[in-house]
This record gives structure tokens, C-alpha cells and sequence, in this order.
């Protein structure tokens, strides 16, 4: 007897564990670990994986499983395994661990196809399966399950003649297109044309043409190569002589574009040295952890695409990941450019639909290489040879919801499994790696000049006090202006970066100070100009901005903070003759928009390109010759002891966008706390002298690199009850840790109620405490189990975000 052991989707303590069941007689060949399959679960039918096949359960009386709901596994051995770290790490359930690993796609409800592969023709099936697929050449899986005959499809699937398709309901749907095919052969063909009346001209045409070509073709090209009509080819089609038939494409996102072929580039006596042990690691199956440190535009990218190379000659695959906002179009282009097709692309500008096609190129291994944002490090390769994080510093490779894991630590997971290199590459290192890359934990490599030797950009830090002092109000200091009409005077382009993180654009009463806030969290309402809103972004809730101050009834309530709304009228009333394009969200929602904005820009068909953190990553046009920061602190005050960090290394980005080709270019930071270090010393871009300040810092104030943390939240809809709970949550760890850990509680969360819960958190400081995780654990499986209350709790190791 053979008996599955399935997890099952339903996300409680209770559940979080394998479940044995039996598999019937007509599944016995057919089921196997890494496939999905639906279960009785009490009174209802759920989705599962399984996760082992045995022989024996100790449970006596087994249920069984109902269906299969894939032909092939969709998760390996490797990353079943990978699910077992990431529930360990994470502190996740294990269903969450494995549909984190899935495209959407596969998460929606739909219904299964099973179809001949392309280019099968029936009569390569098994005479008992004719039947099935004659009329359309696709079988509906509940006929084929009816039937009886899945088996037998997946014999036929696993040598190639068949396929599994998703027809996702709403969400997804395979892009198909109408083809035509001859269904008889050419000499019948001949014989039917002769049979054809005088008058059906249109008819003859169409045989004819097949005669001559004797191969499928696309309905709308065939009727209109002939000049023809769909229901000309539709009445051969009656007659039996033509067939129609759907044939599916795959959505290709990047389908108009030509991409430049490129060649790999001599590298620098510096590249050179930084890509050998790279190399010898890839040569020797070896893992180990590179932290790669160049400065801005010092040739990163040809050293992660040499090594590629390296990977796919030796018949192995790469993961690449980028931030989310910088996988711009120049991104793509260096990856396609030069391996073409062998490529996927992985991002949220993607629809759902073209999402499953890439992610399915990798699972039929038809790419080598999966470029892509945090989820991609999933990419169910089976070879893997190299592993490359860009930006390795940027906070979006940590996912914030369950499981809250870090996309660096399952590199290094993985990576541990095949024995390759993972390659960590930034100009400004998180203080964490380059930390580790201190201690020889990770391999530093540097390279500390930019490519064809270009100095990086002179930065003028300006204090904007002092203009105020001097009667200057406007958001421009008198330096930027000048230089701003300098540049449009010589057809030089400049990027405007308004640093918006924790500093948007709130509404308050002049006279009595009045703010809006939201009415179920403890924050300001962020106004929205487009159209005349104010929203919530915690919870969502929206009203529209009020005429007079609810409190004193004043009519002098505005809106403050600086919006790139607000910047580009005020550019418009200063510099009218300036063509500026705005990047935030409301102009890059739309599909594509990201990528048509930047085209523009790049075209020269704009002077400044006026933006927020989206435009800080990877932008490289040659004609940008100034960067103008125009509020350097916002995040500076954010309660987060990560500030200065995230603040230095925006500053030291954004700056290096100016001048990386033969035009020199400047900086200006306009900030009102230029004697900060963080800000100081992105001024000179020295990452070596802020990192010594800030660990400092660091070590006072007992934070990573130096200590782990872990945050608990509590919330609650009662106040009485969040503190009551995080007390005993409190007292419980400190009872259970060492001295020497540091147990901060209960406190109110930064952010102290969303969404009508009240919030308080303990955050624990630890070097080596053996015993945190099955304390962590204990507490999660105490309130979890105690649902009724009401009360929610969350635990993120390694949070990086402390709101």
C-alpha cells in the first residue's frame, strides 16, 4: 500500500504538519513528492503537497486522496527541502513556505487541459487515447480523471507528447492564437481541389495555398496573405479538409523589442582581479560568499555577466536579483543582449499571465537564466551554478509578510545545496555584509575606481537654513537654480531626486496646528493632489480634504510637505522654457508606463527628470551632468536605527547617476542638517569612513552587526488587553534567555494603532541564545492556539522595519 504525506492549505498551528493519506490504485504510478494534489480535510476538499511517499502510517483508518492536480512535480527535492529551512528560519507554517515558491498563477482557481505538445500529431499516441484528443486535440481533465486514464497521460506527458494546461479562471488565461492545418495530405488535397465548383474561387485559393506550403499557419495571416475571409477557410474546415486548431504562445513582455546583441568587454586590471576567484569558485564547485564593493558605475555588471558565461558553459543556471525598482529597461537590455533567450524576467510589472509563462520556461529548462526581484531567488532551477544579488543593501529584498524571509539568506541556502558562489554586489554595502566581509566570513572584492578612470561627481552640500535666513523660500537654493538654467542653456540633462520615504504630504490648520489623521490608525492622513483626496496607507481609508479646519473653523488649512506635484509646478513658474518628466507613483501606475517614461528621457525629449526613490537605482544615460537632491534628511527622522544607513547609501547612489560618461558631472545635496556624518560623508562618497562612524554607533547602542534582533508584535482591539498580553510575553522571554540578552517592553509600536488594533511590541537584542527559538515558538503556538481572544501576535527575526 502506498500512503503520500500531504501539507495541507490550511495556515494553524494545528495543521502544521503532514498529513498521511492513502493513494488510491489508479494514482499509484502517477503521484509523486513536489505535486499538488486535493484531499479530504474534515467535511471539505483542500489543496496539498505532497511532501514524501511511504509505505506505512501509524494512523489507522487513512482517507484518500481525492486527485492529482499536476501532472509533473512544480517544487523539486531541493526546494521541498528549502521549505523545511524556511519554516525553521522564518518561524512560518510550512504551507506558507511552499506557496511562497509558486507564481500566482498557480495559487488561482482554474480548470486543466491536457493537450498535445507542439509540432505532436495524434498518431504518435497510444491507439487507446485517439479518441480523446480527435476532436480539438485537448482533453478536459475532469473527462480524462471520468475516464480513468491519467496514468496513461503521464507516461505520454513525460516523454514529451503531452502537455498540462492552466486555464486559470479570470485571473490568468494562456494567450491563444487560431491556427490552420492541412488534414490531409497533399496528393487528397489536389484531388479535393479538382472536386471544387467552378465559382468556389476564394476556396481554391485556399487549398492552393496550402498545396504549395504545407505546413500550419495563423488564421488572421492566412486571411489576410489571400485576401480572403475567416468563413472561406471555415467551410474547408467543415469538409473536413483543413483543420483550425489553438495553439498556445507564449505572452513574451518583451516581444517588440529588437535587443541589441552585445559581445563581452575587455575588463579592467581591477575586474580582472575581482572576477578570478569568482571564477575559480564556479571552476571548482565551491561555495562561497563574494561581497563584491565597487563604487557607482565601476563595471559590476560585466563582472556578473563574464561570470554567467562562465555557468552556462559549464551547462549550470543563474539567479540574478535586482531590486524591484531597478529592474528598469537597461537592466533587461544588458541581460538579453547578451544571452538572448536563454533569459527569464521575473517582476511585478509583469501580468499574471506572462509571470507563469517565464516561470514555466525555467521549469521546462529552456532558460539558463532567471533575472528578477526578490521572489526569483524561488526560480525552480535543478543546477544551479552561480547566484548574484545587485544592490545586496536594499531593504526590498526582506519580504514583510509570512514568511519574512531575506532574499540573501535563501541565496546562501541554496547555494550551500548545488556548492556554488553566491556574488553580493553594492557600491554601499549594508553594514551587516561588509561587517561579515571584515571578519573573512564573506570574500571581499573591490574595485575602487569607475570604469575608463572618471572621477566620481565634485557634491556641494547646501544648507537650506541659510537660505531661509536670507529670504529664500522657494525649494530651490539659489545655487541649484543657477545651475539648473546653466544645464537647459547647454542641452545637458539633470535628474531632481525628492527624497519622499516617511515624509509625505499631510494636511494642517495654520492657526491651531490641527492634522488629520486617520480615524482608525495613528497617523497622519497622506493627501493625494490628483484628485483632491486624502488616504490612509495602512488601512485604506479615504475623505476628502476639508475647506476649514474642523477644530477652529480657520481657513488657512493646507497641505504641507513637498510632493514631486508640488516641485514640478513650482520648476514650471521658475524655469518655464524646462521639459520636465515626473516619475512617481501615480504617473508610472499604469503597465509599461515606467519604461515609456524613462525612453523619453533617455531620447532627450525632457531636461530634468523629476523623481523619487525609483529613479536612485541604475539609471545610466550619458547626458545626465547634474543631480540635484532636494531634501537629503526626511529619513533621517524616522525611528528607525537604520536611518543613516539608508540615508548615506541613498545619497551615494543617487549620486552617482551624474557624469558616468564623458561629460563631468555635479552634485548638489540640499539638506537642513548638513552637519550630519551620514550626510557629511555621502558629500565625499566615503563609504569606509561612515562605515567606522556608524559602527560605532552600532556597537553603543547594541544593534546589528553586533546583536540579532527579534521583534514581537501584539495587537488587539482593546488596549487593556495588547499591554496585559505583551507583559506576559515579556516576562516569559526575559525567564528564558540569558543575562546577557536585552529584552526592551512592552513599548507602544512606532506607529500605535492601524486598523482600529491597538500595538505594542518587545524587541529582544541577543548575541548566541540557544534557547530563542523554541521560545519564539512557544509563544506563537500559545496565541495561536488561543484564537477566540482576539488577540494577533507576529514575530519577524531579523526585522527591517521597525514601525
Amino acid at each position: 500500500m502506498e500512503i503520500a504525506s500531504v501539507i495541507v492549505d490550511v495556515p494553524a498551528k494545528q495543521t502544521d504538519r503532514a498529513f498521511d493519506y492513502l493513494i488510491p490504485d489508479q494514482w499509484r504510478d502517477t503521484i509523486q513528492p513536489g505535486m499538488r494534489v486535493v484531499v479530504p480535510f474534515g467535511p471539505r476538499n483542500i489543496q496539498g503537497f505532497v511532501i514524501e511517499l511511504k509505505k506505512e502510517s501509524e494512523v489507522k483508518q487513512l482517507r484518500e486522496i481525492i486527485e492529482p492536480m499536476d501532472l509533473e512535480p512544480i517544487l523539486n527535492h531541493e526546494l521541498l527541502e528549502l521549505g523545511n529551512w524556511l519554516t525553521e528560519n522564518t518561524l512560518c507554517f510550512k504551507i506558507f513556505a511552499y506557496q511562497v515558491m509558486l507564481p500566482a498563477a498557480l495559487k488561482a482557481k482554474y480548470e486543466k487541459m491536457v493537450k498535445l505538445a507542439p509540432g505532436v500529431e495524434i498518431s504518435a499516441l497510444p491507439l487507446s487515447l485517439h479518441s480523446f484528443f480527435a476532436k480539438n486535440g485537448k482533453l478536459d481533465w475532469q473527462d480524462a480523471l471520468k475516464n480513468g486514464i491519467v496514468s496513461l497521460l503521464q507516461k505520454e506527458t513525460a516523454k514529451g507528447q503531452l502537455e498540462v494546461h492552466y486555464i486559470v479562471k479570470e485571473k490568468v488565461r494562456k494567450k491563444q492564437q487560431k491556427y490552420i492545418r492541412p488534414l490531409v495530405s497533399q496528393a487528397v488535397l489536389t484531388e479535393e481541389m479538382g472536386k471544387l465548383p467552378v465559382n468556389a474561387e476564394k476556396q481554391k485559393q485556399v487549398i492552393s495555398f496550402f498545396i504549395e506550403r504545407f505546413a500550419p499557419i495563423e488564421m488572421r495571416l492566412l486571411v489576410a496573405e489571400l485576401n480572403t475571409t475567416a468563413s472561406t477557410v471555415k467551410a474547408l474546415v467543415g469538409k473536413r479538409i483543413l483543420a483550425e486548431e489553438e495553439v498556445e504562445v507564449y505572452r513574451d513582455p518583451y516581444e517588440h523589442r529588437r535587443f541589441e546583441r552585445t559581445k563581452p568587454l575587455p575588463l579592467t586590471k581591477d575586474q580582472q582581479t575581482a572576477i578570478v576567484p569568482i571564477l575559480n569558485a564556479v571552476e571548482q564547485n565551491q561555495h562561497e560568499v563574494f561581497l563584491l564593493y565597487g563604487v557607482t558605475g565601476s563595471g559590476k555588471t560585466e563582472i556578473y555577466l563574464q561570470s554567467i558565461q562562465e555557468v552556462i558553459e559549464k551547462g549550470q543556471e543563474a539567479i540574478v536579483l535586482v531590486p524591484e525598482i531597478a529592474l528598469t529597461p537597461q537592466m533587461v537590455n544588458r541581460f538579453k543582449g547578451r544571452f538572448g533567450d536563454l533569459v527569464a524576467v521575473l517582476h511585478s510589472g509583469l501580468s499574471a499571465g506572462e509571470k507563469y509563462d517565464e516561470w514555466r520556461k525555467i521549469q521546462r529548462k529552456e532558460v539558463k537564466v532567471a533575472v528578477g526581484a526578490r521572489s526569483a531567488i524561488f526560480a525552480p532551477f535543478e543546477n544551479l551554478g552561480i547566484i548574484i544579488i545587485d544592490e545586496e543593501h536594499e531593504t526590498s529584498y526582506k519580504q514583510e509578510e509570512m514568511p519574512r524571509y531575506h532574499a540573501r539568506d535563501v541565496a546562501i541556502e541554496r547555494a550551500k545545496t548545488y556548492s556554488c558562489p553566491v556574488v553580493l554586489g553594492s557600491a554601499t554595502p549594508s553594514l551587516e555584509s561588509f561587517a561579515r566581509a571584515q571578519k573573512k566570513v564573506y570574500h571581499l572584492l573591490t574595485l575602487p575606481t569607475r570604469m575608463n578612470n572618471q572621477t566620481l561627481p565634485p557634491v556641494e552640500i547646501i544648507d537650506m537654513r541659510e537660505e531661509l535666513r536670507e529670504g529664500n523660500r522657494s525649494m530651490f537654493s539659489r545655487k541649484l537654480f543657477e545651475m539648473l538654467k546653466d544645464r537647459i542653456e547647454k542641452k545637458q540633462q539633470t535628474v531632481l531626486f525628492l527624497n519622499k520615504r516617511g515624509h509625505s504630504s499631510f494636511v494642517m490648520c495654520r492657526d491651531c496646528g490641527y492634522v488629520m489623521n486617520c480615524p482608525n490608525c495613528d497617523i497622519s492622513l497622506t493627501y493625494h493632489r490628483v484628485n483632491e483626496q486624502m488616504k490612509c496607507h495602512y488601512c485604506g481609508y479615504e475623505s476628502f480634504v476639508p475647506k476649514a479646519c474642523p477644530e477652529c473653523s480657520s481657513e488657512h488649512i493646507r497641505y504641507f510637505g513637498t510632493g514631486t506635484q508640488k516641485v514640478e509646478d513650482e520648476l514650471g513658474k521658475i524655469l518655464p522654457e524646462a521639459r520636465v518628466i515626473r516619475m512617481d507613483v501615480d504617473t508610472t501606475g499604469r503597465k509599461g508606463s515606467h519604461e515609456r517614461l524613462l525612453k523619453d528621457f533617455q531620447d532627450g525629449k525632457a531636461d530634468i527628470l523629476l523623481g523619487t526613490q525609483m529613479i536612485a537605482k541604475g539609471l545610466d544615460f550619458p547626458n545626465i551632468t547634474l543631480v540635484g537632491v532636494l531634501s537629503a534628511d526626511t529619513m533621517l527622522h524616522l525611528p528607525d536605527f537604520r536611518s543613516s544607513e539608508k540615508t548615506f547609501q541613498l545619497l551615494t547612489q543617487v549620486s552617482g547617476r551624474a557624469g558616468r560618461h564623458q561629460l563631468p558631472g555635479e552634485v548638489i545635496i540640499q539638506t537642513y542638517t548638513p552637519e550630519h556624518y551620514s550626510i557629511e560623508l555621502a558629500g565625499t562618497q566615503d563609504y569606509d569612513l561612515f562605515y567606522q562612524q556608524e559602527m560605532l554607533n552600532r556597537k553603543m547602542h547594541h544593534y546589528p552587526p553586533f546583536y540579532f534582533l527579534s521583534l514581537i508584535t501584539v495587537s488587539h482591539e482593546q488596549l487593556l488587553a495588547v499591554v496585559s498580553a505583551t507583559e506576559k510575553i515579556v516576562n516569559y522571554v526575559q525567564s528564558r534567555l540569558s543575562p546577557e540578552a536585552v529584552v526592551l517592553g512592552p513599548a507602544a509600536s512606532p506607529i500605535p494603532r492601524i486598523n482600529n488594533r491597538y500595538r505594542y511590541q518587545c524587541l529582544i537584542k541577543y548575541k548566541r541564545e540557544p534557547n530563542l527559538t523554541t521560545t519564539l515558538k512557544t509563544i506563537l503556538d500559545q496565541y495561536q492556539k488561543d484564537t477566540k481572544s482576539g488577540l494577533q501576535v507576529s514575530i519577524d527575526v531579523n526585522p527591517f522595519i521597525l514601525m
